[in-house]
């Protein structure tokens, strides 16, 4: 008499759900924002109070936009992005900037209790550089 070694066959469904690739996706996830979250917050921890614009519709910039932020503070400190800096170093700041082959778009970030003439300082000095990309940041109102 021979003898059969073979299971029987079972035809039902594997109720099983393997969750170890979603732990792994969820971890890199959580990685990925401890590191990004940051460097988004690293420009807004300078005290400044934007004034306020009415929403309109904005252009996406182009994917390889460089930006670089000038803020200037309530009691008229200059920073570049998020360093202080003396006026000073910010026009050296800027003269390396003119240098470069591709022009940055210079994102001025500046109280809005602060005098404007600082304002029109800063910007007599990019004009003076041939640095012409400049945006003002400002916070939308309702």
């Amino acid at each position: 008499m021979a003898r059969t070694f073979r299971r029987p066959r079972q035809s039902h469904p594997i109720a099983e759900l393997n969750l170890t690739n979603l732990i792994d996706l969820g971890f890199t996830l959580l990685i990925i924002f401890m590191i990004a979250t940051p460097l988004i917050q690293q420009e807004q921890t300078i005290p400044v109070n934007l004034p306020k614009e009415a929403k309109s519709a904005q252009m996406k910039p182009t994917p390889d936009t460089e930006f670089v932020s000038v803020s200037i503070d309530k009691a008229g400190g200059y920073y570049y992005n998020s360093q202080k800096v003396s006026f000073a170093e910010l026009k050296n700041r800027l003269g390396g900037l003119a240098a470069r082959e591709k022009e940055p778009v210079i994102r001025i970030r500046a109280d809005g209790a602060l005098a404007w003439q600082q304002v029109i300082t800063l910007v007599s000095e990019l004009k003076r550089r041939n640095l012409t990309k400049i945006t003002f940041d400002t916070e939308a109102s309702d």
